[in-house]
């Protein structure tokens, strides 16, 4: 539709596009518990929609929080203990039963596209559309190399210290246009199809010949945000330089402060440990996930992190964190 007053809706989707977000839909380590499920995230960026690890149930999660699953552009997959991608298959069998064509992206460890090529094959089926794998095996402790990048964001992968290989990613949003100013566009009859180019720094020429200033018809957009990952790990100095400044940390809080050596024996962390990685990073806001089964009231967790780093958030499930 391109009119000389476009409707309200079509500059509302102007106005909405640009969202950043994290919607949790597991939070819990090992296995299922609590009325919490095994690990996995949903990113936003705009209109694209990306999946962080993919526990077992991350599907029926999509399902009752309302995730259209085929939108789902990449996933991304920390590593490969069980909790963090026994759901993915299932997940992927779903997108061929309900016809998806589009292609998906899998950024995983090696030993994930032999797993899936085992099963489907065993199976005795094959998937109606193509995977395209990105390895993440060569990330190395210091390095932070980009795994994947489109047109919303740019991911890269560090290394975690685990008893398996794993990564933690950083999204970072793409430098943005300009942002069109809708009651502006309403007031000088801008047709939709010159809204891009008013985007991208150009001025506006009515059906008079009257010249609009972009400055008149645009914002300024706001700065990209960067939203980093930190699953299972023992806490690493490492770590702080990756996530310096980030606007939003999730880091794994497995167990509560007292419990560091056993956080210790089995490579997690701890509240007080993963508050102090986003003190010193110096980060915007902390996200506390992979809740041992042991507690059943997350308060706890809660409170002990945020003596340490004041702007702490559960990582509750259904919950849509804007970043």
């Amino acid at each position: 539709m391109d009119t000389a007053t476009p409707p309200d809706l079509f500059y509302n989707n102007f106005l909405a596009a640009g969202s950043f977000s994290v919607t949790i839909l597991g939070s819990s380590a090992a296995l299922p518990a609590n009325n919490r499920n095994p690990t996995s995230q949903l990113l936003k960026a705009d209109q694209s929609y990306y999946l962080i690890d993919c526990g077992e149930g991350t599907q029926s999660q999509m399902r009752r929080y309302h995730v259209k699953m085929q939108r789902i552009k990449v996933v991304f997959i920390s590593h490969l203990h069980g909790d963090h991608y026994f759901g993915l298959l299932g997940l992927l069998n779903s997108m061929h039963l309900l016809g998806r064509q589009a292609p998906i992206t899998i950024v995983c460890p090696k030993m994930l596209k032999e797993i899936i090529e085992l099963q489907t094959l065993a199976g005795g089926g094959k998937l109606q559309f193509t995977i395209n794998y990105e390895f993440t095996d060569e990330v190395k402790g210091g390095d932070c190399p980009s795994v994947f990048e489109d047109s919303k964001i740019q991911v890269s992968a560090f290394r975690l210290k685990h008893r398996i290989p794993c990564c933690g990613f950083i999204f970072k949003q793409q430098e943005k246009p300009l942002t069109f100013d809708a009651q502006a566009g309403k007031e000088y009859k801008v047709p939709i199809r010159q809204i891009p180019a008013i985007k991208a720094g150009a001025d506006f020429i009515d059906e008079n010949g009257n010249r609009v200033k972009n400055e008149l018809l645009t914002h300024p957009s706001e700065r990209p945000r960067t939203y980093a990952f930190c699953t299972d790990t023992l806490a690493r100095e490492e770590t702080i330089e990756h996530v310096r400044n980030a606007d939003c940390l999730y880091h794994e809080t497995t167990f509560v402060g007292s419990e560091t050596e056993r956080a210790k024996a089995t490579y997690h962390s701890t509240t007080y440990e993963a508050a102090e990685i986003a003190r010193k990073a110096e980060v915007g806001q902390l996200i506390i996930g992979h809740f041992s089964a042991r507690y059943p009231d997350l308060e706890v967790l809660r409170r002990e992190a945020s003596e340490l780093f004041p702007n702490t958030l559960l990582a509750i499930e259904g919950t849509e964190i804007f970043i």
